[in-house]
């Protein structure tokens, strides 16, 4: 494995100086279960087994698995299409997760989300929202839940960075700002609105996440590759969320290394292969993260290997699983529509439909 980085201007970080021999081979772990989900997808994918779109994190993993490293237990996360990591993370098996791709009632959507739509209440896990820009409202209220229920939490808001130029974002930045509400967003910027560049998609004066001074809003800007970056720099959010019920805008500048979706004919036309390939020796999150480890001693190279085997044979058994799962039975097709239709309440009984505390 070639050396990538000697060392992190962030490994000295409080944050990161909490973290024990187990807890940095668990984040090896989770970068590399993300890789190998998202790679054995691919490939049942293309082989018909899937339905709808398909939108693959591979070459961000340290975006999630950084900032999701960080929370506790009153925290919540809400994300957009590009979701199998952020599910993985939070402790969603690929069991569940494989299944939903493949549309079984065994999925965590019960066959009837797919790959944009996968949730988990349980796990403070909100999905998972295939509208452009749709979730940032959604985790506006998840945090001024947390504010009026006077609950020491925040929620991570993630988004695209060709979702910046919604209005229902610049909306939610509007509240989060009056209300003063515990909300992260973290722009997850891959360099391309589809299959548009940032410079031709996004006015700016030198970054995404500087459109926050209008809101009066905390911001901030850094590298998505190194796990020990990625969790100093977000820890100062998580802070001001917690302490201060102040919300924050990161933008945390990635890379993906397939098309938008699946589907995304012309991934390496307006990309270079350089370009690509670049990204994938000297800026890849698992080789770096790999190479942090070899150099503090803390695994050896076989390690790795068997780290990522292990990784690769999950990612099977979950197709296992996936094709042995039954499809879901027609008359389910209504159901989960409404909470208090599937429950009979009394406001179901009146066509009614609240929300209650």
């Amino acid at each position: 494995m070639d050396t990538l980085v000697d060392s992190s201007a962030y490994a000295d970080a409080a944050i990161n100086q909490q973290l024990t021999k187990e807890d940095k081979i668990r984040l090896l772990q989770q970068l590399f279960r993300i890789r190998r989900f998202e790679q054995t997808s691919l490939k049942y994918y293309n082989l018909g087994k899937m339905g709808g779109f398909l939108h693959l994190y591979s070459g961000e993993e340290a975006v999630a698995v950084g900032t999701i490293s960080l929370l506790g237990e009153n925290d919540h996360i809400i994300t957009a299409y590009r979701d199998h990591a952020h599910a993985l993370i939070v402790g969603m098996s690929m069991e569940s997760c494989m299944a939903e791709l493949f549309g079984k009632a065994t999925g965590c959507s019960k066959g009837k989300g797919g790959s944009m739509h996968f949730f988990a209440p349980d796990k403070h896990y909100w999905g998972g929202h295939g509208i452009v820009g749709g979730q940032t409202p959604l985790g506006v209220g998840i945090a001024f839940a947390l504010k009026y229920r006077d609950i020491r939490g925040c929620c991570l808001c993630y988004l695209g960075d060709g979702a910046i130029n919604q209005g229902p974002f610049h909306e939610s930045l509007n509240l989060a700002a009056l209300f003063r509400l515990p909300v992260i967003y973290i722009i997850e910027n891959n360099g391309y609105s589809m299959g548009t560049s940032q410079k031709r998609s996004s006015a700016y004066r030198t970054n995404l996440a500087e459109r926050a001074e209008a809101y009066n809003i905390a911001w901030d800007v850094f590298k998505g590759e190194d796990l020990y970056e990625v969790r100093a720099r977000t820890k100062i959010a998580v802070d001001r969320a917690h302490t201060e019920s102040a919300p924050s805008v990161l933008e945390v500048q990635t890379y993906r290394y397939y098309g938008h979706s699946v589907a995304d004919a012309n991934a390496k036309k307006y990309r270079t292969a350089d370009e690509i390939e670049e990204y994938k020796t000297k800026h890849d999150p698992l080789r770096i993260w790999s190479q942090h480890l070899l150099n503090e001693g803390l695994v050896t190279e076989q390690e790795i290997e068997d780290i990522d085997r292990l990784a690769r044979e999950e990612a099977s058994n979950a197709v296992k699983f996936a094709e042995s799962s039954p499809i879901p039975e027609e008359h389910e097709i209504f159901n989960d529509v409404y909470w208090e239709v599937d429950h009979q309440t009394e406001s179901a009984k009146q066509g009614k439909y609240f929300f209650h505390d």
